[in-house]
C-alpha cells in the first residue's frame, strides 16, 4: 500500500500538461486530426533517444519539411517535397532512414484508414501489444530497404524491450482528464499495453522492488508490467510517468 500511494503521488506529479512543452509528446499535440497525430507521434516516437532538446529540435524539423502536414506530405508528396528530407538527420537515422520511413508508412495507410486500424488487425490475433508492435513494424517493412534502416524498429520478438514503440502506444491508448496521452484509440484497452522501459524507469524499478531482472529487454517489461498491473488492472501503464519521474526528476528520493 505504501509503493502504490508512493506511485499514485508521482503519477499525479508529473501526468500533467505542464510537463508537455519538455516531452516529446509534445510533437503530437500540434495537430488534432487524427491520421496527422498517429503519423507526427510514430515519428517522433523513432527518434525518441538521446537528450529531449534534440529529440524536439529534430522532431520539429521533420514537421517542419512535411509543413505541418504529416499525413498530407505521406501520400501526396512527390519527388521534390522528398527530396527535402535530405536535410534531416538524426544521429544515425539518416535520409535513407526517413525516406523509406515515410515510404513505409504511406504504404501502411494505403492498406488502412489509420494505423488504429492496423495495430487493431493484429492486436484481435492473440490480445497481445507484442503482436501490434511486431505487426506495425511488419507493415512498414514490406516496403524496399536498406537492412540497415531495421535497427530503427524495434522487434520484441527478438528481445528488444522496445521502450520507444511503447511510449508512442501509451500516448495513443491511454486516457484519462489530465490531457497528456491521446487515448485516440478506442478499441485496444489501456490494460493491454506495456511499460516503455528505459534505464532510468528500469534502475527505479528495480529500487523499489518492481523488477528483478537485470536486461531491460522484453521479459523484464512483461515483469515490470505485471508487477504494476496489481497496483492497477486497468491502467498499469500510468506509472510510466512515477517511474520516469523518479528516475530523471528527483533520483535521490530512492537511496
Amino acid at each position: 500500500m505504501e509503493l502504490k500511494l508512493l506511485l499514485e503521488e508521482k503519477v499525479k506529479q508529473y501526468n500533467r500538461p505542464e510537463f508537455i512543452a519538455y516531452d516529446p509528446i509534445r510533437i503530437p499535440h500540434k495537430f488534432t486530426v487524427k491520421n496527422d497525430i498517429e503519423i507526427a507521434g510514430y515519428l517522433t516516437s523513432i527518434i525518441s533517444w538521446g537528450r529531449r532538446p534534440s529529440i524536439l529540435k529534430s522532431a520539429n524539423k521533420l514537421m517542419d519539411i512535411m509543413d505541418l502536414e504529416p499525413y498530407n506530405f505521406i501520400m501526396n508528396a512527390g519527388k521534390k517535397e522528398l527530396l527535402q528530407l535530405e536535410k534531416f538527420v538524426y544521429r544515425t537515422f539518416n535520409y535513407d532512414d526517413c525516406l523509406f520511413t515515410i515510404e513505409g508508412l504511406k504504404g501502411l495507410y494505403s492498406n488502412y484508414e489509420s494505423m488504429e486500424d492496423c495495430a487493431l488487425k493484429h492486436f484481435n490475433t492473440s490480445g497481445r501489444i507484442l503482436d501490434v508492435i511486431v505487426g506495425i513494424r511488419s507493415e512498414i517493412l514490406k516496403t524496399p530497404h536498406l537492412k540497415r534502416s531495421e535497427k530503427h524498429f524495434a522487434n520484441p520478438m527478438t528481445g528488444s524491450a522496445a521502450k520507444r514503440t511503447n511510449m508512442f502506444l501509451r500516448w495513443m491508448i491511454r486516457q484519462d482528464d489530465n490531457g497528456v496521452d491521446f487515448g485516440l484509440w478506442k478499441s485496444i484497452p489501456p490494460s493491454a499495453l506495456k511499460i516503455p522501459l528505459d534505464v532510468h524507469s528500469g534502475n527505479t524499478a528495480r529500487d523499489l522492488g518492481l523488477l528483478v531482472r537485470k536486461q531491460n529487454d522484453w521479459k523484464s517489461v512483461e515483469e515490470l508490467t505485471n508487477n504494476l498491473r496489481e497496483l492497477d488492472p486497468d491502467d498499469p501503464v500510468k506509472y510510466d510517468f512515477a517511474l520516469f519521474g523518479i528516475g530523471v526528476f528527483d533520483n535521490k528520493l530512492i537511496s
